[in-house]
């Protein structure tokens, strides 16, 4: 597994009345790209991978989003990684694919609270509401990359690499401010 290179820490970053801001325990993150039959992987992985773009799924500590027509995104606690691994090169020979690990790539953001999909609006271009709960994209914040994950009306995770982590969470701490101020 890559070994991450974040400075945060898994810890609440910033709390208002607005919502707040923490840092998720790190996880497995492998980046899936296959065609074809699915069914191999689902098989593999004990899951039936979603075909529809923002589509998630989860079973037995695997959750996988779709982020393209041939694209996902698992996330698995570290300890399980290597399994995954393993099963998906087991089928390389009948079902070309590729497997990359980049646990150390990002960090993950929850964002809680009240307001937590208004202080997503401060950076993120898309329209917050129309992302189902259960589903997920890949968007923009403040022209970062992310992947955001809307677990509940209230609740979110943003998936962010290291490097723009420091500028994301710099706006999203003053927005938490901004908007538990405007609430007085």
């Amino acid at each position: 597994m890559n070994a991450p290179v974040s400075v945060f820490t898994p810890a609440v970053l910033v709390e208002t009345a607005a919502a707040r801001v923490s840092t998720a325990t790190p996880c497995a993150r492998l980046a899936l790209r296959a065609r074809g039959d699915l069914t191999p992987f689902d098989t593999a992985l004990g899951l039936s991978l979603p075909t529809r773009i923002g589509q998630r799924a989860q079973s037995d500590g695997i959750e996988a989003i779709c982020l393209g027509p041939d694209e996902w995104m698992l996330q698995t606690a570290e300890a399980d990684a290597g399994a995954i691994i393993n099963a998906c090169a087991a089928l390389y020979d009948r079902q070309p694919h590729s497997l990359v690990d980049v646990s150390g790539r990002e960090v993950t953001f929850e964002i809680e609270g009240p307001l937590a999909a208004k202080l997503l609006t401060l950076g993120c271009p898309r329209d917050i509401g129309k992302i189902a709960i259960g589903e997920g994209r890949r968007t923009l914040f403040d022209g970062a990359t992310i992947v955001l994950w809307c677990d509940a009306q209230d609740r979110f995770r943003m998936d962010v690499w290291n490097s723009f982590a420091a500028h994301v969470f710099s706006l999203l701490e003053t927005g938490c401010r901004e908007l538990a101020a405007e609430t007085l």
